[in-house]
């Protein structure tokens, strides 16, 4: 999306290409899963839908080996410190280990809404190391890659730990209750059961579909702070309670908070079923069960 920045030093957008711009972006937005995958290439054409797609496999990596690898050593400190196990641990150590995850990979996330945000034609970032630069130097340096990590943050919260906590719950139930059924033995250690590979995907699944639906309005929050002033209404999202306030007053519950949550339920259930059931097979290729 064009903005004053991108028209060169001094330069402002006229009011009409603003208008105009930002309401295609709300007639985007609101008009559902599969207009929305009708819209784009249209306009943009099929590769579109990928726009931001190598900041964000840049990204996943890092993200996903540090939130299993701190979620793992999260649990440890939490049942060895405090003494607290079960179900409570889950969701500590999945809050926990969410919460340094997006931490350390919070600017490469920025650079991906940025990229993808923008429309055919009117790029104002040419790629990646092109999007670094510029939000370093027009907007603060440093503190440029962190607009909306507070909401981020708060989101990421629950939004993790409800997933350990619903995958671990699902997971002891399941092999508690029905283990002939649900459960086999590990590859590397035949005394201890684990989940089938088709269960895992499941209970995977369903542990992303909660935690979306818990921490979806904070995930709307950061996606506007994030897009920082590229939006015409950028003054009132300045922080995470204004930003809240702001879409809950325009838009309201269903078509503000959690507009796209159908779109999302698309993109987190099966990452999230493989995401699990992935890191399950890891435990036993490395032989950490």
């Amino acid at each position: 999306m064009a903005s004053p920045a991108a028209a060169g030093p001094g330069a402002a957008l006229p009011p009409s290409a603003a208008r105009r711009d930002f309401y295609w972006l709300r007639s985007f937005i609101a008009g559902g899963v599969f207009s929305t995958l009708c819209a784009v290439p249209k306009k943009e054409g099929y590769l579109g839908l990928y726009k931001g797609n190598g900041a964000m496999m840049i990204r996943i990596f890092p993200y996903g080996a540090i939130q299993f690898m701190a979620f793992d050593q999260y649990k440890k400190v939490i049942k060895k410190q405090f003494g607290i196990s079960g179900h409570v641990h889950r969701l500590m150590a999945g809050s926990m280990a969410g919460i340094t995850a997006v931490i350390c990979t919070y600017p490469l996330d920025m650079v991906r809404v940025r990229l993808a945000f923008q429309v055919k034609g009117e790029h104002k970032y040419m790629g990646i190391i092109h999007a670094f630069k510029m939000i370093y130097t027009k907007e603060g340096g440093f503190s440029g890659f962190y607009r909306g990590l507070m909401p981020t943050v708060v989101g990421m919260a629950p939004y993790a730990g409800f997933s350990f906590f619903t995958f671990g719950t699902l997971k002891s139930i399941g092999l508690a209750q029905a283990p002939n059924l649900l459960g086999r033995p590990s590859l590397d250690n035949p005394d201890v059961l684990v989940l089938k590979t088709h269960v895992n995907l499941l209970c995977g699944g369903i542990a992303g579909a909660i935690a979306q639906t818990i921490s979806y309005p904070l995930d709307v929050t950061r996606r506007r702070m994030q897009l920082g002033a590229v939006l015409p209404d950028s003054e009132k999202c300045l922080t995470m309670v204004q930003t809240l306030k702001y879409v809950y007053q325009q838009h309201g519950i269903r078509r503000g908070l959690y507009r796209g949550l159908s779109l999302n339920y698309i993109r987190c259930i099966p990452s999230q079923a493989v995401a699990f059931t992935t890191y399950e097979l890891m435990k036993q290729f490395l032989c950490l069960n």
